[in-house]
């Protein structure tokens, strides 16, 4: 392979580690005599790029040198810029391109039909007139779960997983993970001295739509109890641990952290807004519901701290930046040898290339019988030996 053109996306929320990617790529390409081109807004830029605009070429497309790549990775967020597109379930066809003949469906939920547009074979046109041979998209689940349709049309594509959920199958690990769960811990610890102060309940609400790692492991490493979304706890018994640890604690106060798609029995998950691409609606803040219920059956005063962007902003730390290095690599090698349709990925402790996964099957989640303590409300702490750092059990 030489003389070859590289194409490279970034699709979903950031994540501290993705310039690192980035980079990576475009110097171990340059080295080998291989062009990188950056799609930039992920796979909008693909489906809004008008080669008859230069004003539009320019603002998507964005070719990758060591000069213009040199630094990118002492920040945070992402160089090529992101946004949540899903080319196949389009809702608008782009003004220039009315009249085109694209395949749709309609779909009704809650008495309101939706027609969705197939853009597939606008992206594919714009990855023939650019000459990219390849492209590498780093995403979570739902950018990937695209990058898996477009490599079954014949377009070879490579995966990148990143998510601070750390939520996306085949993979013990994605990129952004430790940031935010450092992150998450750093903060907590520091709001201790003001919760015990108040002698109140501390409630702390973390990004996790359907998954509960980013929560369980913060509490692993804090201390603390923890709400995810895989396991309704009991309301009473949830409140009556926290009132337990903060009798016993001599500055008398307690904390909690719930995933943003926890439940307790009872409780449903509000949403609000419109959905995204993918059709996923914000949520509102369990931790206000749940303060209020603590307030009202317990009598207690609370402070509700919302980290959830927090956690993804600024630059990666030790092992986001390492492992980010290590799949923009991977990627690259797999590039280099032929290979298409896999995702680098960490299994069983050790760095492979596996398939991109199957997009019907969803985010991956918890296991909760072996790594959450359903009475106390906890991580499970016990039966690690021998175990890789991100596996739940042998």
């Amino acid at each position: 392979m030489s003389g070859k053109k590289i194409g490279i996306l970034t699709g979903g929320g950031d994540v501290p580690g993705l310039n690192v990617v980035i980079k990576n790529v475009v110097y171990r390409s340059s080295s080998d005599g291989h062009e990188v081109t950056g799609i930039r807004l992920g796979w909008k830029g693909l489906i809004d790029l008008n080669f008859d605009d230069p004003e539009s070429v320019k603002r998507y497309v964005l070719p990758l040198t060591r000069e213009n790549t040199r630094i990118i990775d002492r920040s945070g967020g992402t160089f090529l810029h992101t946004s949540r597109t899903n080319p196949s379930k389009m809702k608008n066809v782009p003004d220039f391109l009315q009249g085109e003949n694209f395949p749709s469906a309609q779909t009704t939920k809650n008495g309101v039909t939706t027609t969705t547009y197939d853009m597939t074979k606008r992206v594919l046109s714009n990855l023939e007139k650019l000459d990219i041979d390849h492209l590498v998209a780093i995403g979570g689940d739902d950018t990937l779960s695209y990058a898996a349709v477009l490599d079954k049309q014949g377009f070879h594509v490579t995966g990148i997983p990143k998510t601070m959920d750390n939520d996306v199958r085949n993979t013990e690990y994605c990129i952004g993970f430790s940031t935010a769960v450092t992150r998450a811990k750093e903060a907590i610890q520091r709001q201790r001295t003001t919760v015990g102060s108040h002698e109140r309940v501390g409630i702390f609400r973390v990004f996790g739509r359907d998954a509960g790692y980013t929560a369980l492991y913060t509490a692993y490493v804090t201390s603390i109890r923890c709400g995810i979304p895989e396991f309704k706890f009991k309301l009473d018994q949830m409140i009556d641990l926290l009132m337990t640890d903060k009798r016993n604690n001599p500055s008398n106060y307690a904390l909690v952290i719930l995933s943003e798609g926890a439940q307790w029995e009872g409780y449903e998950v509000k949403e609000y807004g419109p959905e995204d691409a993918f059709g996923h609606r914000h949520k509102f803040s369990v931790a206000e519901a749940f303060s209020d219920e603590i307030m009202k059956r317990a009598g207690v005063e609370t402070v509700v701290s919302d980290l959830t962007y927090d956690l993804r902003s600024g630059a990666p730390d030790f092992l986001d930046t390492l492992v980010a290095t290590t799949f923009g690599t991977m990627a690259y090698d797999a590039i280099t040898s032929g290979k298409h349709g896999s995702m680098a990925a960490v299994s069983e402790g050790k760095f492979a290339m596996v398939s991109i996964p199957d997009p019907k099957l969803g985010p991956r989640k918890v296991d909760v019988e072996h790594m959450y303590n359903t009475d106390r409300y906890r991580p499970s702490y016990v039966n690690k030996e021998g175990l890789a750092v991100f596996l739940t059990h042998a």
